[in-house]
């Protein structure tokens, strides 16, 4: 499991090895598993606070290329 970003001392961004596609990373933090998809950027499954759903999904937006990039890396 890598952590990509944290936020507000509580939440995380993190891209889980062995996982499934399609890409996507998780927010997790303060009983969160949110998942968010890479391709288009949108929540995939779960739920949480809305402005933490923004500021997860603009985030995740300005660094969606790396990301994928990640992604690709780690599912060839």
């Amino acid at each position: 499991m890598s952590t990509k970003y944290r936020f507000k001392n509580t939440y995380r961004i993190q891209l889980r090895e062995r996982d499934h596609p399609p890409p996507h990373v998780h927010l997790t933090g303060g009983g969160l598993d949110v998942v968010l998809r890479l391709d288009p950027v949108e929540v995939m499954m779960g739920r949480a606070p809305p402005l933490i759903i923004k500021e997860a999904l603009d985030w995740v937006s300005a660094h969606q290329t790396q990301l994928l990039e990640d992604w690709q890396r780690c599912y060839p």
